[in-house]
Order: C-alpha cells, then structure tokens, then sequence
C-alpha cells in the first residue's frame, strides 16, 4: 500500500521492531489508518520493510499492549476504536463498595460554550495566548444519583461546531473519535482532597463543604499532543477511586 513516503529502516540505532512500531503508529497517528481499519498481514508488512516476519509481530505487540490495534483471531489486527466498554476499563476508575465499575449512565449537560482560554487551560493544552477553547460543564450520575461535577476543556481548532451541539453524548472519547477525528491514546490524573463549594454541593447534592474527590486530568491524542483538560468533583461516599497496576 502506497502511504506518500517510505518508510526507511536503520541499522545501529532503535532495534527494527521499534523503528517499526514507531511507522505504524505515525500512519495510525496521521490517519492513513483510521479506528476500525484492518491492518495489512503481517507477511504484507514483512516483505514492505524487509524483515522477517517476527520483527513484524514484536512490533505489532508493542501496539497491542498500548491498546492502540486490537487483533481478532482468523480475521486479522484492527485499529483501536474507543468503545464504551474501553472507555469504562481504561478512562473511568470510579468503583462502588463492591469495587464494581459501571459507566455513569447519564449526563446532565449544565453548558457547552466557546470562550478564551484561561492562563492555567492554555498551559495544560499546550496553546498559545488568546487561543480559543470550549468548556463542557455536566454532571454524571451513577446508580442513579449525580456524582461527579467535570469542566472539559478543548482546544476549539480540534472541534469545530462542538460549542453548538445541545446533545453532547456522555461517551466523549467515542465522540471524539467518531465525529473529529481525535483518538485519545492516553491520560495522565491527579487527585486531591478538596471540599464542595455552593456549586457543586447544589449539582451534588451535598452540604457545603463537604469533603469531594478532585481528579485533574490531561488527555493525549496519539501524536502525544495534548487535546483534553479535565476536572472532576466526585462525590465518594459511596464510591472510590480505583487504580489497577499490572
């Protein structure tokens, strides 16, 4: 498959399988593949980079092992797409006393607007001053009961329209994906211990100053680029943050 360059291997620096990897994820990366494509065969790959077939499958596992391609037995290796389920075990730590994870089943959208991005936004997203961003305030609920305040923030370049739309799904990662063209590969969180203030004791329904869970987190797209600043309040008296290490 002709992708407008050649891909050039080199001896005496990065193993081949990482040299390797590295193409493959700059073709998902630019979109030549696209979530959901099907993947050459590995003899395919192997005979376009002269390597043995192997070197191919090493690299692929790289790429497995990332979630970035998934393989399917007797029908090949996909691009990742984000699922509701991959949202849920990779992007949602949230577990009730059961230590069980459920998706927040529905999202009280409070605004989506376009504005001017604050000081600390535009460090986070990695954008110059006076850039544009657009804030989703919402509230989730889980079981039934509202339990955590996000304010998302987004470069607007990224998504375009995104400020107008009154429907915005509570799957954001799916959207995204689906709808601009922007897979988030990865997050990095922080948590903290913080008390609710007048708002978010009103969207929680908890007493002012009631001890919350705050998560700050930055989402990467798979060029490593910034493209999600998020802040979550959550109300943990009946539910803790997870974190599974392997």
């Amino acid at each position: 498959m002709n992708f407008g360059f050649k891909a050039i291997l080199t001896t005496g620096q990065a193993p081949l399988y990482a040299q390797i990897r590295g193409h493959l994820l700059q073709r998902i990366a630019l979109g030549l593949w696209k979530p959901g494509d099907l993947l050459p065969s590995e003899t395919a790959l192997a005979d376009e980079f002269a390597v043995s077939q192997g070197t191919v499958r090493k690299a692929l596992d790289g790429l497995v092992a990332n979630n970035l391609v998934v393989r399917h037995q007797g029908k090949g290796t996909f691009v990742a797409t984000h699922t509701p389920q991959r949202e849920l075990f990779h992007f949602f730590h949230l577990v009730d006393q059961n230590f069980t994870r459920q998706m927040p089943e529905t999202s009280r959208l409070i605004s989506c607007q376009l504005r001017r991005g604050e000081r600390h936004e535009l460090h986070n997203l990695k954008l110059g001053s006076n850039a544009h961003v657009v804030v989703i305030r919402r509230v989730r609920r889980l079981y039934g009961k509202p339990v955590i305040m996000e304010r998302i923030v987004v470069p607007s370049k990224l998504f375009p329209g995104l400020s107008e739309n009154d429907n915005v799904p509570n799957e954001l990662y799916h959207f995204f994906e689906k709808t601009y063209g922007v897979t988030i590969h990865k997050a990095i969180e922080n948590i903290y211990a913080t008390s609710a203030n007048q708002e978010t004791s009103l969207y929680l329904g908890l007493k002012q100053g009631a001890p919350v869970l705050g998560i700050t987190r930055i989402a990467e797209s798979l060029d490593g680029a910034p493209v999600e600043y998020r802040l979550s309040l959550c109300n943990t008296c009946a539910h803790t943050y997870m974190n599974e290490i392997v």
